[in-house]
């Protein structure tokens, strides 16, 4: 058995499931050492709060690698090695750790030679997610500038850093890895290659459909909103500055600390509605009202620049927990009536009426988080709310109308189906084709990376910290004293 195998081995024999394995990144070579992302300290503050301000936490910033104009200091190590316990994964050895932030660093260095980039939207909106779940842990910003005894600002500035150099990584890989495929016929040899005995025991698997409906904004509200932005315009219009009443009225967090400054976009960026509101104007001119998903929105066009365009707005939402569920809970109630009496499949009523747009087109079915299959494991990786409700239910049956709050606040309802249900059972080739699918592809990414990196070693300048001298960084032992700094 070669060295892959054996290492996919080892980790399909360690997990619940083949996709949970898969999901860690560990089916190859050296290079199946390249991490996820590893946190900052403010991240890691958030995955484990308790340790804010310990003195652990405070750490040298010592350069022990450098790769171009790209550094990894002592502190990188010790913080990814943090991360791991933090996520209740088991580290690997300082040096495969220390080859793997190279590693990320070198992608950087390439990507600024090959003119890789990264769209600062793309960028902005990460940060926008990342600073809201901070929001969502701390219960407030005022919560967050008084734990890590900074301004938000310089906190949204240090996150923003890594943001940026983990999606340029990302796109990186993506770029390497673009024309990588994988038949049946590899899965089959990959399948054939282990040893019947190591095979994995499976857990239960399901497999559930949803149909939501989202709580109705009612005239009264809708009104109320739409008055809010009309002073607001009134106020613009008599000389108020927009940047100013965007920062202190909107709703959309990410944009209302810069003045409503949604920076550049090209056409098809943004919703209908917006983008066919903000190109009728012209530079300084404000729109009138416009819905969209999203809530309501007063636009003021800034400039444009060939296909893009530069716009700001303010934005105000309903107040979701006060919306009215009444009729989607009818509507809901009726289409499960008619899906019992069998005069309506599921699937086709999910497509037709679902309002959850990333499960609609899909028939309803959820999808795991980490493997995007849509076998969930019926276990402690399962939402506890959801793995109360299915085990109280048989195969084929659909719940009564259940609230629901979506990932991004929306209130409403929703329906559960109860599609499929996979008994525990030893891996097998056409039960779990998909994970092992994946684990194939995944093994044949990392191989490209690796001879990509055996290629590109040579444009790159690297030196090593004579501290870390043992460790073989690419496989060999040469390293040169790096710059050290306190």
């Amino acid at each position: 058995m070669n060295k892959l195998q054996t290492a996919s081995l080892s980790i399909l024999g360690a997990t619940l499931t083949l996709a949970q394995a898969f999901s860690t990144g560990g089916f190859a070579t050296r290079t199946s050492a390249l991490p996820q992302p590893v946190q900052t300290a403010a991240e890691l503050a958030i995955a484990r709060p308790d340790t804010v301000g310990e003195p652990e936490t405070v750490l040298l910033n010592k350069i022990i690698a450098k790769v171009d104009n790209y550094y990894v200091l002592k502190s990188d190590l010790e913080e990814a090695l943090q991360s791991y316990a933090a996520n209740g994964q088991p580290a690997p050895q300082k040096c495969q750790l220390l080859e793997s932030l190279v590693i990320n660093k070198m992608m950087l260095a390439k990507a600024e030679i090959d003119s890789v980039v990264v769209e600062d939207k793309q960028i902005d909106s990460q940060l926008d997610s990342r600073m809201s779940y901070m929001v969502q842990q701390y219960g407030s910003e005022k919560n967050i500038i008084e734990q890590f005894g900074k301004s938000l600002e310089m906190l949204k500035g240090e996150v923003r850093v890594q943001v940026r150099d983990q999606m340029l990584t990302r796109k990186m890989q993506e770029t390497i890895t673009q024309k990588t495929k994988v038949t049946p016929r590899d899965v089959l040899k990959f399948y054939n290659t282990i040893p019947k005995d190591s095979l994995p025991y499976m857990p239960a698997e399901v497999e559930v459909g949803q149909i939501v409906r989202y709580a109705v904004v009612t005239k009264a509200q809708k009104e109320t909103l739409r008055q809010r932005l009309l002073a607001l315009r009134d106020s613009v219009l008599h000389g108020a500055d927009f940047a100013v009443l965007a920062k202190a009225n909107s709703e959309d967090v990410g944009s209302g600390e810069k003045g409503g400054d949604l920076g550049y976009a090209k056409r098809g960026m943004m919703v209908a509605p917006f983008e066919g509101a903000a190109l009728k104007l012209k530079p300084g001119e404000m729109s009138d009202i416009v819905e969209s998903d999203f809530g309501f929105h007063l636009i003021q066009l800034i400039e444009t620049r060939g296909a893009e365009y530069h716009a700001r707005h303010i934005l105000l939402r309903p107040e979701y927990n006060r919306l009215e569920v009444t009729e989607p809970t009818r509507f809901l109630d009726s289409l499960r009536n008619l899906i019992q009496l069998d005069s309506l499949k599921f699937e086709k009523a999910a497509k037709d009426f679902s309002e959850d747009k990333a499960t609609a087109d899909a028939g309803g079915l959820l999808r795991d988080a980490q493997s995007g299959s849509s076998r969930m494991a019926m276990d402690g990786t399962m939402d506890y709310a959801m793995f109360s409700i299915l085990d109280t239910m048989t195969v084929g049956k659909i719940t009564p109308v259940l609230p629901y709050r979506s990932d991004d606040g929306k209130t409403g309802v929703r329906i559960l189906y109860y599609k499929t249900k996979i008994a525990p059972h030893t891996a097998d080739y056409k039960l779990d084709f998909e994970k092992l699918q994946n684990i194939v592809l995944q093994n044949k990414k990392n191989k490209a990376i690796d001879e990509w990196f055996r290629k590109s070693v040579g444009d790159v300048y690297i030196t090593v910290d004579p501290e870390y001298t043992s460790c073989r960084i690419f496989g060999t032992t040469q390293t040169t004293g790096a710059q050290a700094s306190n």
